[in-house]
């Protein structure tokens, strides 16, 4: 009977995880759909914004006059990675990915001998890097989605970056987040923020393309280029922020729809299987006592 009481308990368990994954599934389905629908209506205008300032800056190639965020310190030497995760688990291998990755990053810096800096969005990816590479981690930001993701806060996050480079502290910038591709795919992505650079897919290993003839059109631009540039390079990185932002948070809403949805359905197989032992486990009992019963009427 112990082992009649325990499987009985153990079923209860599963049955309750069961419910919380889900009700998890659920909510995550549920964030899943405004999140998606912001990622997706920022996508062009991040992409566009992308393309022009890859025309402008076409034209600055090897000239002195180009703006700071475009031209670079002239050194490549230190190096700030902006890493985005989550701040809760429970969502695949969502931040697995990501931490790997830059570790894989981390570790080609170092043989080449670059200097690498951290800066954390999120407390998955601050917790999971400490370990090994605490030492490079100079930030950590948390609950930046609280309250709703908007543009103001990925303007101030491209604004702390921004100062960071005026004071010296990183030659190159660049953020890597998980891109939204469906429910169940999420690709690994780098893009360069600083000096202006395009985006590069983890998994597919391949950039995109950024540039833009303009169709053969020639342009004037009042004021001229550089001031432009100037101007909209700012602008630029938190645009690109911001899509960064709201394509992994779409990431982690379908990283964790799916995680959940897996889950619930392996719960539903162990609580079969496990029925099925106590079944069993039930009928070899009933039928250990009908033979003592009979065994003892016979003695009789």
């Amino acid at each position: 009977m112990a082992n009649l009481k325990a499987l009985r308990m153990r079923i209860n368990s599963v049955r309750s995880t069961r419910k919380i994954t889900s009700a998890m599934k659920m909510v995550a389905a549920a964030k899943l759909r405004r999140a998606q629908e912001g990622a997706e209506a920022a996508r062009p205008y991040a992409e566009r914004m992308e393309r022009m300032m890859g025309s402008l800056a076409a034209g600055f190639a090897g000239r002195d006059d180009a703006p700071k965020l475009l031209a670079g310190t002239g050194s490549d030497q230190v190096h700030l990675i902006v890493v985005v995760t989550s701040d809760r688990g429970l969502c695949g291998g969502f931040n697995t990915n990501i931490n790997r990755a830059v570790r894989g990053r981390i570790d080609e810096l170092r043989k080449d001998g670059k200097e690498v800096k951290l800066l954390c969005v999120g407390r998955k990816g601050k917790d999971a890097l400490r370990r090994d590479h605490g030492g490079m981690i100079v930030d950590s930001i948390e609950g930046i989605d609280k309250g709703g993701l908007g543009f103001d806060k990925a303007a101030e996050l491209s604004e702390r970056i921004f100062q960071m480079y005026e004071a010296g502290e990183f030659d190159v910038c660049t953020v890597i987040y998980n891109r939204f591709k469906s429910v169940i795919a999420q690709i690994v992505t780098w893009q360069q923020l600083v000096p202006f650079g395009g985006a590069e897919d983890e998994d597919e290993g391949g950039e995109v393309d950024i540039s833009d003839d303009m169709g053969g059109a020639v342009y004037e631009f009042e004021p001229d280029e550089a001031e432009i540039l100037e101007v909209l390079m700012p602008q630029n990185m938190g645009v690109q922020m911001y899509r960064s932002l709201l394509e992994s948070q779409a990431s982690e809403h379908a990283a964790r729809m799916t995680a959940m949805d897996n889950a619930t359905r392996n719960a539903g197989e162990m609580i079969e299987r496990l029925n099925l032992v106590y079944n069993r486990t039930r009928q070899a009992a009933i039928t250990r006592e009908i033979i003592e019963i009979v065994s003892g009427a016979e003695a009789l």
